[in-house]
Order: structure tokens, then C-alpha cells, then sequence
């Protein structure tokens, strides 16, 4: 357990080796959500896998934390572990992060993945623009109307400050800055950040490979473990 900026930021460590890869999972998930997959990748490295705040065993934060402070709170534990040189591979949210981290820590990291990755603004279909503008028509008569996601709607009044904040920010600047060498993965039937996300990352991200997997959705790498394990053993380890 790790304390940064008077939050309890939980991880663990698994696997044996000389260096290590940094597991950071989504929006409302936990160690759980990793811990599988780092058990069961043939990597030839240790594992140290995140509990953001304020989800699995780490407390919710202080303050309104958006991308910055949770890669801040990535680099206290890392700094604890005395963890200096790294692999990421992180899924939906984990990858906001990721994309921030290595934009900013250039030297840490080695190698990252970005499974069904956030950070880029969504397009708007024509009923999206419309609730919006009904809602703020709406709003401004005083009357409310919850057109909030599930996420958003299942996070107390405090994250839910975080998580605008969050979803706000655009990391395209930052992706575009990217050199590492860079593994992009998207499941075919992902609603969450569609394949077409995807695609804008690997335009942004010079030298990045891309792959669809197929008859996955936004957790690819748990729809099709079979397929996303040797892609990832082989990059990572290659």
C-alpha cells in the first residue's frame, strides 16, 4: 500500500524476473482484472498490478483527481518499488494513463500496450447531440434529467467530479508525442471505445502496430485470451 496525496493507492507483484511489466486495468475495475492474465502470460518478468483509487482495496481520493494525478500516483509506487525501467499493458482507462505516463516518464518505459484503449474524444451521432442539448435546455428551466452513463451514474458525488474530469481531457496531444514502440489492440464488437478509436491511436502513435481481435468486445483480451496471449508474449518478449 502506497499513500499519495492522503489516498491509499494498493497494488501487488507476482512472477519472478529482472525487470518488470506494469498491469493498469479500467474504469471500475481492480487487481482482479489483471490478475489472471498476469498469471497466465508467459512474459519472463515480475508483475506489479494497480488498484486505482478508489476501486479492489484502494480508497477513494482526497482531492478531484484527472489523468495527472492518477499517473503521479503510478510513478509514488513505482518510485516505492524502486521500479526505474518498465513494460505497460493496460486496458480502457488503464490506457488514458499509460498514454499520459509514457508521454511524460519517456525513459521508463520500454514497451506498452493499449487493450481497447480511452483518450480520445468519442464522435457524437445526431441522438447523442440531441440529449445534450435537450439536457441543457432542460437545465436551464430547472428541471434534471440523468442521461449519465452506468459509470457514471454508480460513482459517488465526489468521483463523479473525478470521472468528468477525466473523460474531458483529450489525450491526443500526448499520444502524438509517442515514440516507444507501441502494441494496439481492439475488440471488433467493443461499444465502449469502438475499433475507430483504435484506429485514430495508431494513426497518432508513429510505428504502432494495430490489430483487431475477432468476436471480442471491450474486454478483448478476456473474449479471446488465445488470441491476445501469443500477441502479447511475442511483443512484449520480443
Amino acid at each position: 500500500m502506497k499513500v499519495f496525496d492522503g489516498t491509499n493507492v494498493n497494488y501487488i507483484v507476482l512472477g519472478e524476473g529482472s525487470s518488470y511489466v506494469v498491469f493498469l486495468h479500467g474504469w471500475g475495475g481492480s487487481i482482479e482484472s489483471f490478475k489472471y492474465v498476469a498469471e497466465n502470460l508467459k512474459l519472463g518478468k515480475k508483475c506489479l498490478i494497480v488498484d486505482f483509487p478508489p476501486f479492489g482495496k484502494s480508497t477513494e481520493p482526497k482531492t478531484v483527481w484527472g489523468v495527472e494525478e492518477y499517473a503521479r500516483a503510478l510513478k509514488e509506487v513505482l518510485d516505492k518499488e524502486k521500479i526505474q525501467k518498465f513494460d505497460i499493458i493496460s486496458h480502457s482507462f488503464g490506457g488514458r494513463v499509460a498514454i499520459y505516463f509514457s508521454s511524460v516518464y519517456t525513459d521508463m518505459v520500454g514497451k506498452l500496450v493499449l487493450i481497447d484503449s480511452a483518450g480520445l474524444k468519442p464522435k457524437k451521432s445526431f441522438i447523442k447531440r440531441l440529449k445534450v442539448a435537450f439536457y441543457k435546455l432542460a437545465k436551464s428551466f430547472g428541471f434534471y434529467f440523468n442521461f449519465g452513463s452506468t459509470d457514471y451514474n454508480a460513482l459517488s458525488p465526489h468521483m463523479k467530479k473525478c470521472f468528468v474530469k477525466i473523460v474531458n481531457r483529450s489525450l491526443k496531444p500526448e499520444a502524438k508525442t509517442l515514440k516507444l514502440p507501441t502494441l494496439i489492440i481492439y475488440g471488433e464488437n467493443d461499444k465502449d471505445t469502438p475499433v475507430y478509436m483504435g484506429k485514430r491511436l495508431s494513426k497518432l502513435i508513429k510505428g504502432s502496430k494495430f490489430i483487431v481481435l475477432k468476436n471480442a468486445g471491450h474486454f478483448s483480451y478476456l473474449d479471446n485470451f488465445y488470441e491476445f496471449k501469443p500477441l502479447v508474449e511475442n511483443f512484449i518478449g520480443g
